[in-house]
């Protein structure tokens, strides 16, 4: 083989083949862990959640409510997908009403995009989408440093199809914090006003002026009960180029996940062991302590039920936390040293 037949066939591997990992940016992108909740209806009626499938939340201002749900009906490769199933609909569009479909990014995990110089990288975001119906939606990618956004419409079919769309990088906006604070957001526009579509939309331009953030072309997901909208696969790497999607263990992706949201499902039978009574100044309680199997983005809030032992400090979880356990108080329970408390439910939530 000539040495021209050998690049030429390097090149052929790189682009249709898997390549090295640790290419995706994208934390759960195959759609495969989901502690809260497989399926979670009502969504909506919170102005912004995050209802079932990990990494992903929406911000949502509208009488439209839909189901979310960790689905085995991904395209061939993908065992899981997203689904949403509008369950009410809102054919009555006001100017500020929106509904985002998100995952978000810390700043210490973007840096190689140098935005803010003139060294500022492309990124290529690919995804696997369908729907009951053709369908017109806007992918955006915000920097929340300064409120500068892009964007690019993209088609839905009934069948499964792969969406490549790369956006420049952006050499006038602000360069990104080195810290684990919200740097980035992905979204995906499925519901929107005029506030947010009233001017003329330019396809993969940065600006910050709220009313070209959806297409012009752009479907309504709470056009009718019938609407579906199914997605995977969704992976941003660096470059113009999509290569295929980056799959990454069960193991791997829980223990990302875990940073930002941890739910051990406690059962009746799994016990914190108590420490020895300590006081806050205004009283006596217990600490229970919680190892954490994975190092979470900041101090979690913490969220438990059941706890035989006593009641929660003020009325609610006092924690204290740090990289490998947090300490729930629990009042009123001055008994002897090394007691269990039985704690039903706990969930500790560090989401961007």
């Amino acid at each position: 083989m000539s040495k021209a037949a050998e690049l030429a066939k390097i090149g052929e591997v790189a682009t249709n083949s898997q390549i090295g990992g640790r290419r995706n940016l994208v934390i759960n992108g195959a759609m495969q862990i989901s502690q809260r909740a497989t399926t979670t209806t009502g969504v909506g009626a919170t102005n912004e959640a995050y209802p079932a499938i990990d990494r992903f939340n929406f911000t949502t201002t509208s009488a439209g409510r839909f189901t979310m749900s960790q689905t085995a009906d991904g395209p061939t490769g993908f065992a899981n997908c997203m689904k949403l199933d509008c369950t009410t609909a809102d054919t009555s569009i006001s100017a500020s009403e929106a509904l985002i479909l998100q995952t978000k990014f810390e700043g210490q995990d973007v840096q190689q995009l140098m935005y803010g110089s003139s060294s500022a990288q492309p990124i290529t975001v690919s995804f696997y989408v369908k729907g009951n119906a053709s369908a017109t939606y806007t992918l955006e990618w915000r920097n929340e440093e300064d409120g500068r956004n892009t964007g690019k419409t993209f088609n839905v079919t009934t069948d499964w199809t792969r969406v490549s769309i790369t956006f420049a990088g952006d050499t006038a906006g602000a360069a990104v914090d080195d810290d684990n604070t919200h740097a980035f957001t992905l979204g995906i526009w499925l519901h929107g006003g005029t506030t947010f579509s009233g001017g003329t939309f330019a396809e993969n331009t940065w600006h910050a002026t709220n009313n070209l953030r959806i297409g012009d072309s752009q479907t309504s997901f709470f056009d009718s009960t019938n609407r579906t909208f199914f997605l995977t696969g969704l992976q941003i790497e660096l470059g113009n180029q999509a290569t295929p999607f980056e799959h990454r263990s069960f193991g791997e992706e829980l223990a990302l996940c875990q940073r930002y949201f941890q739910d051990p499902k406690l059962t009746s039978g799994n016990y914190l062991w108590l420490y020895p009574i300590v006081t806050d100044g205004t009283g006596k309680y217990r600490r229970a302590s919680y190892l954490l199997p994975t190092t979470m983005r900041a101090d979690a809030t913490a969220t438990l039920t059941g706890a035989t032992n006593g009641t929660f400090v003020n009325g609610h979880p006092a924690i204290e936390g740090n990289d490998h356990r947090h300490y729930i108080g629990l009042a009123g329970d001055t008994s002897a040293e090394g007691k269990y408390s039985d704690i039903r439910a706990l969930t500790l939530d560090a989401e961007l």
